[in-house]
């Protein structure tokens, strides 16, 4: 039996959206979020490297981040910065539903990575 009465007998009322309250993201959550995209987007790296951390600044839905990562090297800097980018703004967007117009990616250090076999050290 259904009536257009709430369970104690009160009429239903409909709250426009407006007025329902509103969901507030703390800007470390959204760091969070980037920092862990950017971790999948950078992929392996040296066991002597950090890992990825971000800054986030949000205003009315739109969050403005700034990505550190240390890369490893010799590699494609430009194309790994543009696949964090990337990723970042997808997690973002798909897990927080806020815009990112604008992601800054900082490398702040590069690891040499040896080849297999290759003598380290000074050489005479």
């Amino acid at each position: 039996m259904s009536t257009d009465a709430g369970e104690l007998g009160r009429p239903l009322t409909v709250v426009p959206p407006r007025e329902r309250g509103a969901t507030r993201i703390a800007d470390r959550v959204v760091a969070k979020v980037a920092s862990q995209a950017a971790r999948e987007a950078v992929g392996t790296l040296p066991p002597d490297a950090g890992r990825p951390s971000a800054t986030v600044v949000v205003h009315h839905d739109v969050a403005h981040v700034r990505v550190h990562v240390e890369l490893d090297y010799p590699c494609d800097v430009g194309a790994r910065c543009r696949r964090v980018r990337r990723r970042v703004v997808e997690r973002v967007g798909d897990l927080i539903g806020m815009q990112v117009p604008e992601v800054i990616v900082q490398v702040e250090r590069l690891h040499l990575v040896a080849a297999p076999g290759a003598v380290q050290g000074r050489t005479r």
